[in-house]
């Protein structure tokens, strides 16, 4: 494979709850490579996971058996539309027919033209959902007689920059934060990734997923505490007028340190700061680039539970306040940490990747204290398509592998590793 300046990849993504597939073309060269992404399909598990406020591991790779061959036929089929599509035939209704659904047929027995290459997440995910995925890509290399390349679905996520220009610059620190991995990554070149940093418990997106279930905002908690903060944010006024008729004497501290963020310190004597909403930001005190958010958690339940039991408020009364607090205590901890690691190895670019990465307020809070910074670094961000969980990503991943010249191998060499380090 190393020899070809063009070809296409066929990627499988099984890492998690997406079931994932896409066809890459690539061509150019080392120094000028472009992907062109011919399809990206994702079937997704939310409806699944949602009464469980998470992912179900054994329902999930249960699902990816299920949903694994229509989306490999999907992203195939509309590869094939995409390329044929350079070249339009004009064609009746029946005709259109017709071809579709000989087309279908085709492609599901795997005759894909010109696939030179098949890629797939052997880890780090859950072992039974990357089994799905590896197993298949395995059979489908063996069938059609193709090398196979294997990739680490951490490395799928900092190549999500990569997907469209202007492409990063090295030295680049990349941060991705998603529901099972957050970290902080040097990428000194393509064949040079070091790890500066990871969470040392929980990651960001399942402490989101963590608290949104304790608030009974409902799953996946990203996109729910988003909303619940938005509220708390735009119309914070109402959240005072509730409270002083309990509390009349409570005072807001610090709302100017940080927007519209309300900090309450009741002034009551025998109170003594009980209702002041204000959670830690852990290890920003320390040198490292380690993160933890496990504490945080904890200190939203406490929260809750003091609220709820010890002044007998009813959670519509403090359910927004809390999420727009735990939210920007995690942005500050992220950007914290980055903007730590950008103080001492001075990148050419900042990179923010991964599903928590589709966060408005830290894609756009990120963005403004990179924009501080006084060597002026670039800010990348995937599109919103290609923050979660995807197949695009992981074949763009193998495209810089191959040119780069990590060989590829016989079926037989690849297994899913559910703890696959990236460097």
């Amino acid at each position: 494979m190393n020899q070809f300046s063009n070809f296409k990849i066929l990627a499988i993504e099984t890492s998690c709850d997406e079931t994932a597939a896409a066809v890459i073309k690539v061509e150019g060269t080392t120094r000028d490579l472009k992907v062109n992404i011919l399809s990206n399909i994702v079937s997704s598990q939310i409806d699944i996971h949602k009464k469980f406020g998470g992912v179900f591991p054994e329902y999930a790779s249960r699902a990816h058996t299920e949903r694994i061959l229509p989306v490999v036929e999907s992203a195939i089929l509309q590869a094939e539309e995409m390329s044929s599509s350079e070249m339009p035939v004009s064609r009746t209704k029946s005709e259109t027919r017709l071809d579709r659904a000989a087309e279908s047929e085709r492609i599901s027995r795997g005759f894909l033209k010109n696939v030179d290459l098949v890629a797939v997440t052997v880890g780090p995910g859950l072992i039974g959902s990357l089994l799905v995925g590896v197993n298949f890509a395995k059979t489908y290399a063996f069938a059609h007689n193709l090398p196979i390349i294997e990739v680490n679905h951490l490395a799928g996520h900092l190549y999500s920059n990569w997907a469209e220009k202007p492409f990063p610059q090295f030295p680049a620190i990349v941060l991705i934060v998603s529901g099972g991995h957050t970290g902080l990554y040097l990428m000194k070149s393509h064949t040079d990734i070091e790890t500066l940093g990871e969470t040392l418990d929980d990651a960001a997106g399942e402490a989101f997923d963590k608290v949104a279930k304790l608030l009974q905002l409902g799953y996946p908690g990203g996109p729910a505490i988003s909303a619940e903060a938005e509220k708390f944010k735009i119309d914070n006024s109402q959240f005072i007028k509730k409270v002083e008729g309990i509390y009349p004497n409570e005072v807001a501290v610090d709302r100017e340190k940080r927007g519209n963020r309300l900090d309450r310190v009741p002034e009551s004597e025998g109170i003594s700061q009980g209702l002041q909403i204000k959670f830690p930001r852990s290890m920003l005190d320390r040198k490292d680039y380690n993160f933890s958010f496990s504490g945080l958690k904890t200190a939203v339940l406490y929260k809750v539970q003091e609220l709820s039991k010890t002044y007998h408020l009813k959670p519509e009364t403090y359910t927004a306040a809390i999420a727009y607090e735990f939210q920007q205590a995690v942005i500050d901890i992220l950007i914290g940490k980055t903007l730590q690691a950008a103080s001492e190895f001075k990148p050419k670019s900042i990179c923010l990747c991964g599903g928590v990465s589709a966060n408005k307020e830290l894609r756009d809070q990120m963005a403004q204290a990179v924009n501080r910074l006084p060597y002026h670094p670039s800010f990348h961000i995937p599109s919103f398509s290609l923050t979660t969980d995807n197949a695009a990503m992981i074949g763009i991943t193998a495209a810089y592998q191959i040119v780069h010249r990590q060989p590829t191998t016989d079926y037989r060499q690849i297994n899913a590793n559910a703890n696959f380090k990236l460097d």
